[in-house]
């Protein structure tokens, strides 16, 4: 290991210091390392996971999960361990490989006069070249002519200031292509401009986040809590030369604090708990919905507290209505009323303010006004669509759009929106006389009403109750056949529409059976392929499954989801319009032993990514948060490029987002798939989804079916066998043979232990579908060591087929009903 400082003077070994005469110099050979005084960082030649490359980097020497916080040769990494890094002829740094080419260089022109130069990581992390004086008097540690700092890849350290010029605004941070690929990703980080600075984040030329502008003491679209001393400084500086410095303090009671720019494009302030051998995140942007750039559109706000996080602001409407129901914000909004600037004729027009916003972007600046000169000129200026006041930020005004405007629930600016007057409320003078009338008025009135609303409250509230007891029925059972239910946003489709286009619902065309009915292929008269599911009319159950299951996701919208493209309620029949897969569902292909061999590596994990990806829609970032509570192999469906898609939402729930658990008393679901907590008890949550979810992935990876799984000498689940074998480190044993491959081996047994990780028994002990989805892809890397499932063990032998067989079980407490139940 060669020490932090590497200084030889004029000795038979000054290898690391070089002039104009001098030879090429070895600093380090792979795998040789140089460490900084401190013992805090590492630079040498590294590889990323589950690659060969080798890359010249620098990384925490202390922590026992490697962080990159700088990469030489990014973009050009090396095939093998035969990289050496030299100090040149001509005094430049180099990356050489095998065959002496140069992969990298400092690039520094200035040439080596009557000097030498050595290089040094210091304790902060900052790989430096330095130029010595040849004056052996000096107490000089040499002039720093290049240094890692200026020339950062995806990591902010502390003391480091992140230069930005008009010729390098935008890119001054670039992602990792992905976890295991240092290369330049999607991603770059940045500021839009030297005088009003505000960061920004691009996926390739497109905004992707912001912070709002620097006002000189914080970033007005930044939420800033604690106290000052226990969280990081970072803020914006002129440094005098027409350049802005970011500059990053760190967090001192906190180990190795740092920004780490993410390959998915966010920005984590990260430090080290030893306690727990991980990294932890104490800021992290985007965070939510809302912090992505432009979430709603024009004209529009972004609460993620409301639901829906998008609304139009005041005296505005949305640009598409059909659009905007569904969930697709991007249009935005548009005024109701046109502004007719100044106060000709009767149109006047003031201002509505909203409170405790991050300021929209594409501000213009009004330099020495005050908060009154500002609204005044504003006023005056037929342009102004809106302004903002901030005693460091000064007079802020728009003339363009007001896009990315997020509400904030402390900090933040005031934003005044120009609105003609009536959408402002009217005359002030006239609202005077009104409210009087109406004071006068309204006391009477409210006396005489008190009385008959007391009355009437509890008659209108039976009512209701009843109302919506029958109302189902009623849209169902119309004397001429014929539905009034609506669903907005949904087509409602003729019966005889679906007849056709399933040539009369013919057995040729049954595509499946389900616990609730039978689906059919159809083809519509202009030639859409579509999969209608008919319910049986002795279906107990049907009538809530199918309100439920049109209400639910015809809300919802993802490319993990099945698409409902409409629904049919017309006298008894009741059937949900898909759109149409062409591979069916994936136990058609999991549990199949020739179909199987179809799904190499590659395909299995990209649907346990895509059914991950879909359940944290339901959970966080649909305008729903939705509880599935049937997630199986058969409502996984595939489409033609075998990519998984979520369905059968009959059984889901909505919850509210202060919602954690909800308590049934009619239990539902599939032999094999329910958590213990909900089979057991009734609780549902989150949590037995993720339960849900784990055993779909151990089956994906062994080709089993969990309920039908035995072993017969220790009466074994397909979860308790797994888990034994994990515990004396077998589990190669029972991977399916047409992926159990020695390349994907770690790849596997990572998605093994998220599997049992998913399925252990007490909810606390489950990851978040969150979590889950870091710990596939690898941004966790140390993973928790699972504890035992739930339901390890079959301690009886029950029918298992479908869900559509129900146990009644009496106890004191409640009366459940249970499908397929079998503890440990």
């Amino acid at each position: 290991m060669v020490p932090g400082y590497i200084l030889f003077f004029y000795s038979s070994l000054a290898l690391h210091i070089v002039s104009a005469t001098d030879t090429a110099a070895v600093l380090l050979k792979d795998p040789e390392t140089i460490v900084s005084e401190n013992g805090h960082f590492k630079v040498g030649f590294f590889s990323p996971s589950n690659l060969k490359n080798r890359y010249l980097g620098i990384w925490y020497d202390n922590v026992s999960v490697m962080d990159f916080v700088w990469v030489a040769n990014r973009n050009n990494p090396l095939s093998d361990s035969s990289g050496v890094l030299i100090l040149s002829e001509d005094g430049n740094l180099q990356v050489l490989n095998g065959r002496k080419d140069v992969i990298w260089s400092s690039n520094v022109s200035q040439p080596v006069a009557n000097t030498s130069r050595t290089a040094k990581l210091s304790d902060s992390g900052n790989f430096c070249l330095l130029e010595l004086s040849m004056d052996l008097t000096s107490s000089s540690n040499g002039t720093v002519i290049w240094q890692s700092f200026d020339h950062p890849t995806d990591s902010i350290l502390p003391s480091m200031k992140l230069r930005m010029s008009s010729s390098n605004m935008r890119q001054r941070l670039q992602s990792w292509k992905s976890p295991s690929d240092p290369s330049y990703g999607r991603f770059s980080l940045g500021t839009d401009s030297l005088t009003h600075s505000q960061i920004f984040i691009w996926d390739g030329d497109r905004p992707h986040w912001r912070s709002g502008p620097w006002n000189g003491n914080i970033f007005l679209g930044l939420l800033y809590t604690g106290v000052p001393n226990d969280y990081a400084n970072t803020h914006m500086q002129q440094n005098g030369e027409g350049e802005v410095d970011m500059v990053y303090t760190g967090i001192s009671k906190l180990a190795f604090s740092h920004y780490a720019f993410s390959y998915d494009g966010t920005i984590n302030e990260i430090w080290w708990d030893q306690s727990k051998r991980a990294w932890e995140t104490v800021y992290r942007a985007p965070d939510d919905n809302c912090d992505f750039y432009n979430k709603c559109g024009a004209f529009a706000t972004c609460n993620s507290l409301e639901s829906p996080i998008c609304q139009c602001l005041r005296g505005f409407k949305p640009k598409n209505s059909q659009e905007w129901n569904s969930g697709n914000w991007s249009g935005g909004c548009v005024r109701r009323t046109s502004l007719k600037c100044g106060t000709t004729g009767s149109q006047r027009e003031g201002f509505f303010v909203v409170r405790r916003v991050k300021p929209p972007d594409l501000a213009e600046w009004l330099a020495g006004l005050s908060q009154t000169d500002c609204r005044t000129q504003c006023l005056e200026n037929c342009s102004c669509l809106a302004y903002a006041y901030d005693v460091g930020a000064g007079c802020m005004y728009w003339s363009r759009y007001l896009i990315d405007i997020q509400e904030l629930p402390s900090d933040g600016v005031d934003l005044y929106i120009r609105l003609p007057e009536s959408e402002l409320g009217g005359n002030h003078k006239s609202k005077v006389v009104i409210t009087g009338v109406i004071l006068g008025i309204g006391s009477i009135a409210i006396i005489l009403c008190l009385f008959w609303w007391c009355k009437t409250r509890r008659k209108e509230r039976e009512v209701r109750r009843n109302s919506r007891k029958t109302m189902m029925l009623e849209n169902h059972h119309r004397g001429d056949g014929r539905s009034q239910c609506r669903v907005e946003e949904l087509p409602q489709l003729r019966y005889e529409n679906l007849a056709v286009a399933t040539n009369n619902f013919h057995e040729s065309n049954k595509l499946g059976k389900g616990g609730f009915g039978q689906v059919y292929k159809g083809r519509m008269k202009d030639g859409q392929e579509i999969a209608v599911k008919r319910l049986s009319d002795n279906s107990g159950q049907g009538l809530q499954e199918f309100t439920n299951e049109v209400v639910v996701i015809s809300r919802l919208q993802h490319r993990n989801l099945v698409r409902l493209l409409g629904f049919c309620a017309e006298g008894g029949e009741k059937m949900l319009v898909y759109e149409y897969m062409p591979n069916k569902s994936l136990d058609v292909f999991l549990f199949d032993p020739v179909k199987r061999k179809l799904l190499d590596w590659g395909k299995r994990f990209n649907i346990i990514e895509g059914i991950c990806r879909g359940l944290i829609y339901l959970h966080r970032d649909s305008r729903l948060r939705i509880i599935h509570r049937d997630l199986k192999a058969s409502n996984i469906l595939l489409d033609e490029d075998l990519n998984p898609k979520i369905s059968d939402f009959g059984m889901a729930r909505i919850f509210m987002d202060n919602q954690d658990q909800h308590e049934t008393r009619r239990v539902v679901g599939t032999y094999g798939y329910m958590s213990p907590e909900y089979a057991m008890e009734g609780h549902f949550s989150e949590k037995s989804d993720v339960f849900s979810f784990g055993v779909l992935v151990l089956e994906i990876l062994t080709g089993c079916r969990n309920s039908t799984f035995w072993i017969e000498e220790q009466s074994l689940t397909l979860l308790g066998y797994m888990w034994k074998l994990w515990t004396e480190n077998n589990v190669a044993s029972i991977v399916d043979p047409a992926i159990s491959n020695p390349i994907f081996r770690n790849d596997i047994e990572r998605c093994i232990q998220v599997g049992l990780l998913c399925v252990q028994e007490y909810v606390k002990d489950r990851p978040s579908v969150a979590t889950v989805l870091s710990m596939l892809v690898s941004e966790i890397v140390d993973l928790p060591y699972p504890k035992q499932p739930g339901f390890s063990k079959r301690l009886t032998a029950w029918d298992t087929s479908s869900s559509g067989s129900q146990i009644q079980q009496n106890s004191s407490a409640s009366s459940i009903t249970i499908t397929y139940l079998s503890g440990r």
